[in-house]
Formats: C-alpha cells, structure tokens, sequence
C-alpha cells in the first residue's frame, strides 16, 4: 500500500507542476499563455519510466485533446542548475510499420485501433537522446509537450508531460528471442502446432543487443520448428526443444554457444530413447530448462504410472491444445499430466526429480535457483485434457476450456535425489492459476504469471513478483493491459525482459528495471524487433558478450527436411523419388533408426527383398527395441525361406514386449508353416486377446484352428476377420479354403469370388478354387469359364505345375459341361 500511496503523490505533484510550467514556457517563448490549455495525454514512456543507460531513444506517443494544434514543442527540464534542452516536431501520426508480405494473409492484416490512429509521434535524434540520458540518471527528467496552432509558436493551446529517468544500472547482456509470423490454420485437436507447415520456415532466432536500431538473426530457414528454450546462468550453454520429421515433439538439443554455434547430430537427445517405470517409452518433453552450470536439464515428461492404456497401445494425453483461426491469440496450450525429471548431460540419464514425480499431479514449468540447490515448478491435480463430452474451446479463456490452476512448489534438487515438495506462500492457494516461475540471479524473488486459468500466454496474464521463501506477493508496475508473460532476468538482476500483446496483437517484447527490494518500474518497449506483422516470443537474457554468438548453424535439421520429403513423396506413391530421398536420409543421419526402417519399407516395395532384409537388421542395432522393424524383418526372412531366422527374431521381439499383437500374429502364421500348430494356436489366441478387433490375429488363429483340423472353431475367427477387413484378398481366400476343406462349397463360392475380383482377375489360385466350386455345385459352365482364366494367367507365368494340374481339371469340367451345349 505504501507503494501505491508514493505514486500517487508523485504523479499529483507533476500535475502541479504541469500547470506552472505551460506558464513559465510560454513566459521563455513569448507566446500567449492558455487560460485553460487543452490536454495532451502522453501514453508512451509512461510517468515514472526508467531507461537503461544504453539503450537508443524511445518513440514518445501521445493524443492532444486541441483539435487545432498543429505543431509541438518538446522541453526537457532538468533539475539543478542543467540547461533544458529544446525540439520541435510535427507531430507524425502513428504508423503501423514495415510489413513482412511472405507472413500477411486475409486473417491477420495488423490495423491500428481508433485511439491509435488518433496518437502523435516523436523520435529524439540521437545527440538529444544521449543528452536526456545523461542529465536524467541522478534525479528525473519533465518532458513536456506543448502544442500551438502554428510554427511561430506564439499561441499554446495544449500541453502535457511526463516524468522519466535513467538508470544507472546497464542491461549489460543481449536478448535472445524467436520471431515468429501468426499465420491461422486449421488445427487438430490435442496436436501442438499453431502454424501451418509452409509457414515453418518463417520463424527467425535473433539477439537484440538494446543500444542497437535492430535485432541480428542468428538462425533461419530452419525445415522444422524449433521452440523453447533456455540458457545456462553462466551463458555456455543454449537448450532447444527441436521438432523432428512428422511434428515429432520428442527432441531436444543441448550445444555450446560461441559465435559461430552448431546443432549437429550428436547434440540431438531423443526423449523416446528413455522409459518410464512400467516400461514404455516416452513420446516427448515440456518446458526443459538447463541448469545454471549447464550439467543438468530439468523437463516435464510422461507420467511413467499412467502411460499407456488398452494393454500399450493408446497414449494417454497429457496436454490440453486448442487452436484458433484468430491471429490475436492463436493456441490454447497447457499441460494437465506428467512429472518433473533431470537429465544429466555426463550420463545420458534421465530420471524422475522424488518431490515432484507425483503421478496425481501435473508437475510443469521447472526452473532452477541460481545455486542450483532447488526447482521452483507449478503443480496441479492432474486430469484428463479432454474430458469425455467436453466441448473444445473456440477462443482463448473460453470457459469451455478444462479448468485447472496451478500452485508454485520448491524442492530441494539434492544431486538428483529430491526431496519435499513446499508450497510458496503467496503463489499457491489464492483461487488463481500460478505458473511460469523465473527465479532472480541473486536467488532472492521469484517473478511468475498469475491468471484465471491455465498458464503462460493468456489475456489476463499479470506478472507478479514474490521472496523466494514465500510470502506477500504483489502485482508488478510494469504489467500492461493484455497479456504478460515469457519473462527473464537479466544476468545482474537488474532488468527483466517479458513479452506483451498491449500495442499490438503482434506480440512485442519490453523491459522493466527492478531495485533491490524488487521494485519494478513502467515497461519500456523494445522498439524494432520485427516487422509489424510478426511476433516476438520467448525473450531471453544470455549471459554473453553483445558480439558473443553471431550465428547458429542446424546442419542436425536438414535430415529433418529430407526425411519429411521421403514421407510426403511415399504418400504420392512415388516410389522410386521417395527411395532416393530415403537413402540420403540414411547419410545424413547413420544413427536414425526411422531413417533406416522407412529405406527397408521403400524398399520391400519395390521387391528389392534382400536390401530391405539389412536395413531392418540396422534398424534394429540403432533401436533394440523397433518391434515394426522385428516383425517386417521376420516377414521378409520368411519370404526368403528362411523361417527358422524369422521366428528368432519375432521371439526377441515378444522377449521385451509380449503386448504385440502383430508379433504375436506374425509368429502364429509362421509356426503353422513349420507344422507346429499348438503352439500357433498359442500366439495366435494372445493377438487376439490383445486386440479383439485385429483382423490379423483372427485370421492367423482361424488358419492355426484349422491346419489343426479344429474347422470348428477356426470358422468363427476367418469370418471376423473378413468382417473385419473385406477387402483384404487373404482373408476372403483363407475362409472359401477352409469353408471347402468342411465341404460347404456353395457358401465358399462367395468368399472366393470376392477374392478373384480383389485381385483384379489376376491371380490363378483363387480363379482355380472359384472354378472348383462351381464344379461341385454343378454349374460346369461357369467352372470351364474360370479355369480358362487361371490357365491363361498360368502360362503368363510360366507355372508349369499350375499349367498341367489346371489342364487336368479343365478337361474333366468341359466333360460335364458338354452334355449342357
């Protein structure tokens, strides 16, 4: 209260002092003075500003309420005995700025609110500027803005000013941030991506060293998205989450930052190479961040007690994720499962943080204290995203959204050990959502977002600010009207960057000075940080010289682009293209499993059998664990004949997951083919425990059942499995053979002509039992008719056996068939 009661004293002496000083400025200027001056509201600095030392002039912004001024005079007034400086200015009129055309559609065209198209503008040029910096830093400097009718200035008919100073505490370190074009897109529902994938390569990466005109871009064109990201305290290490092909949000890159930096291969981590306790592997990370020291990474990941449901089959969600058509505010996105878990860069280990690995929360947002003794995260019960009924929200704060507020927690670090979770007075327990902590350098506050609901980039989110222990927590001066959020200290604790929608939809970024009772003061906007159609997001302090990192080099990412065109090429059905593309996949990046299994796909089909035989044994050795890669290998091995290898290789699959049912399938087919039926019966009968409406199993179970003279019983499952898929020639063929083989020859017929026409007429051995069929239904003329079709397709294929057993039985058809000519 305190606080509040001082600004308000402060700003009712300036107006005091406003009325004075239109007197004594007219007074100096020999004009006229206004009895009653109109007023000029100055909105842009606000009153009680604080500028760093180095950074360049401000656009000071303001609306006159004289309808006839028609140019203005700038005074700053300094105290003691400094001479005031003195401009003039016409007083432009605010624009909206340089338009980047490769990011405008129809949806997202910036435009200028009425208020805005109504403000005057003015720069200070750079001597002015360095001036006013300079003779402000002791005590503040009054700049008033005095409008007249015309240039001789003799008539003042407007007046307003502000009160602004200049620290003398330096940023001292650039920004680093993402710029980003907001480009709507039809979204899916529960998938993280908010822009469409032509607009991708858009994104930029740039530091802004502040006493410069414009950001330097130090990473672009980038075949995937790259996102959060987060630096060590001592500014040697940058870590990225990386999207890998096919929006795989699984990825993460931890690279040295020099001037010249690098994410290679080698400092891509794979979330999905670790497991969780009961086994099954985790799909990706969330807001990871680097430890102080850069040893360490602290994520949120899968809630290893709750990963999986039907026996292994369907991940459980984990993030709620709405997506918008409205450019303002184009993603809704918070996380509602998952646990905390350190990864150790000396390691390669990633395991669970004890205190916050609790599966009946969320554990989300960890930070690191500066020592690195403690995580600072946000908790909340855990729930499912999307509640069964639930309707999907249609904009951001809809309440259709699933409910859910967080409380920020501490626990001990501890090598890795944890410890008990605390909850921070003050940010916990107050019927707000409390996310996004940033602890101070000198470990002293905690500043996070508070908002109704969710986290981070809300409309209502505030910035405030806490003692690390807990206690009273206050909303800062420098939150702005519409959303603020993505904050970051600077490294000498003085200055916090945060990103800010109150000018623009298009997300700007601005600064605020902290003391050292973590008063903070009016934002400072960062002026030029991108065209006026793009948005900033993620600001970051590094730790770095301002020439310290000059560029970030992704040679990792080009396998992600050639390995998306292999994919977009396979899906064409343009084989041949799509294997090239594979093959380059494969050199770019040996060690990619994917890469691998994807070349042996393309190349089985092309029939090229034996190649694809040895990329799916280096699947294998890249990933130990690819069950797909054991059972088309099997498959493959058993084509070849070589069915005793395949089913040693379907057996080490089953060894580490017993829970697949294709495995399960495969091995059942290829121990029919070895005579060994009851154990068929075995693996087969798993695959449909496993899953019941796989037409697979049913069909491999049926085909055991019944080489085990159990037709019976093999009945019911052949039928399934057409019900299943009808379309599949296998399936219909296998009934009408085991329909024959229990002699009902009149039902097999269907079966057997749908098998003939699947194949388009081009396969003998079903034409050859449709026409045996209609021999022991007495319809001899339409068995003559397709046992010549089979024959005519068995000398196509040079199939002598086929050729003389078809001859064979065309002769004892065309005798029964004669008597009816």
């Amino acid at each position: 209260m305190r606080r509040v009661g001082a600004l308000a004293l402060i700003v009712g002496a300036t107006s005091v002092i406003s009325a004075l000083l239109v007197e004594r400025l007219a007074a100096q200027n020999n004009s006229a003075p206004v009895a009653q001056p109109a007023t000029i509201v100055v909105y842009y600095p606000l009153e009680g500003s604080v500028f760093p030392p180095e950074i360049i002039a401000p656009t000071f912004l303001w609306r006159d309420a004289a309808k006839d001024a028609a140019v203005w005079r700038i005074d700053v007034i300094f105290g003691g005995r400094t001479p005031r400086v003195q401009a003039r200015t016409a007083g432009e009129r605010m624009r909206i700025g340089e338009i980047d055309p490769r990011c405008a559609t129809e949806t997202n065209q910036p435009i200028l609110t009425p208020q805005q198209m109504e403000t005057h503008t003015w720069t200070p040029d750079t001597g002015m500027w360095e001036t006013i910096k300079k003779n402000s830093v002791k005590r503040p400097a009054i700049v008033a803005i005095t409008g007249f009718r015309d240039e001789s200035l003799k008539e003042a008919v407007s007046h307003g000013q502000v009160t602004i100073q200049t620290s003398k505490d330096p940023v001292g370190a650039p920004i680093f941030y993402r710029d980003v074009p907001l480009m709507p897109s039809e979204g899916e529902k529960g998938v993280i991506k908010p822009l469409p994938q032509s607009a991708i390569g858009l994104i930029k990466w740039r530091l802004r060293n502040i006493g410069e005109p414009q950001s330097r871009t130090v990473m672009e064109n980038l075949p995937t998205c790259a996102n959060c990201h987060s630096f060590s305290l001592d500014g040697k290490t940058l870590g990225l989450d990386v999207d890998g092909p096919q929006n795989d949000k699984g990825l993460y890159a931890l690279i040295s930052v020099m001037k010249e930096a690098s994410i290679r291969n080698q400092d891509v981590i794979k979330w999905s190479s670790f497991r969780g306790k009961l086994g099954g592997k985790l799909r990706a990370a969330f807001s990871s961040q680097v430890s102080p020291d850069g040893r360490y990474v602290v994520t949120t990941i899968d809630d290893p007690e709750a990963q999986t449901r039907q026996r292994g089959r369907e991940l459980v969600d984990k993030y709620y994720v709405a997506n918008f058509k409205d450019y303002r505010f184009l993603q809704v996105f918070f996380p509602t499962r998952g646990i905390l878990a350190w990864y150790s860069r000396e390691t390669g280990h990633l395991q669970p943080l004890p205190g916050a690995d609790d599966p009946r929360y969320v554990q989300t947002d960890g930070v690191w204290s500066p020592d690195g003794k403690y995580v600072v995260f946000a908790r909340a019960e855990a729930k499912d995203p999307f509640p069964s009924g639930g309707k999907l929200a249609e904009f951001a704060n809809d309440p259709d959204e699933t409910q859910i507020q967080y409380d920020l927690y501490r626990v001990p670090f501890n090598g890795g050990k944890g410890g008990r979770p605390e909850p921070i007075k003050g940010a916990s327990q107050n019927g707000m959502s409390n996310n996004f902590p940033k602890v101070s350098p000198d470990g002293r506050w905690i500043v996070f977002v508070q908002c109704r609901n969710g986290q981070l980039m809300r409309p209502d989110s505030q910035l405030h600010i806490v003692p690390f222990q807990g206690g009273e927590a206050w909303r800062m001066a420098c939150n702005t009207s519409l959303m603020n959020s993505w904050h970051s200290f600077s490294p000498n604790g003085r200055w916090m960057v945060f990103s800010s929608k109150s000018r623009s939809p298009f997300t700007q970024m601005y600064l605020t000075h902290l003391d050292e009772n973590g008063r903070d003061t009016p934002p400072i906007l960062i002026d030029n940080a991108t065209a006026a159609n793009r948005a900033v997001n993620i600001p970051e302090f590094v730790n770095i010289p301002q020439d310290g990192l000059q560029r970030i080099d992704a040679p990792a990412t080009e396998f992600f682009r050639v390995f998306d065109a292999a994919v977009d090429l396979a899906r064409k059905n343009q084989v041949d293209a799509a294997l090239v593309e594979w093959k380059k996949a494969v050199d770019l990046n040996p060690e990619e499993a994917k890469a691998h299994f994807n070349l042996a796909l393309a190349l089985d089909r092309k029939g090229q059998v034996d190649e694809a035989i040895v990329e799916y044994g280096k699947t294998i050795e890249t990933d130990a664990e690819n069950a797909s890669a054991y059972t088309n290998l099997a498959v493959d091995l058993a084509r070849t004949g070589k069915v005793d290898e395949a089913v040693d290789w379907l057996t080490k699959c089953l060894s580490f997951n017993p829970e697949n049912a294709q495995a399960q399938s495969n091995l059942s087919t290829l121990l029919v083919q070895k005579g060994q039926f009851d154990r068929a019966i075995d693996h087969g009968q798993k695959a449909v425990d496993i899953e019941p409406d796989y037409a697979d199993a049913h069909n491999s179970l049926g085909t055991a059942l019944a080489m085990a003279d159990r037709l019976d019983e093999a009945i019911p499952h052949l039928e399934r499995a057409v019900a299943i898929a009808p379309d599949s020639f296998e399936y219909q063929f296998n009934l009408g053979r085991f329909l024959t083989a229990k002699g009902k020859f009149a039902d097999a017929i269907a079966y057997f002509e749908r098998a003939v026409q699947l194949s388009g007429g081009r396969e003998p051995l079903s034409l050859d039992m449709l026409a045996a069929m209609y021999f022991e239904t007495e319809r001899y003329a339409e068995a003559v008719q397709a046992a010549n079709r089979a024959l005519d397709l068995a000398v196509k294929l040079n199939n002598q056996d086929l050729i003389t057993a078809l001859r064979a039985r065309l002769a004892i058809y065309e005798a029964k068939a004669s008597p009816q000519k």
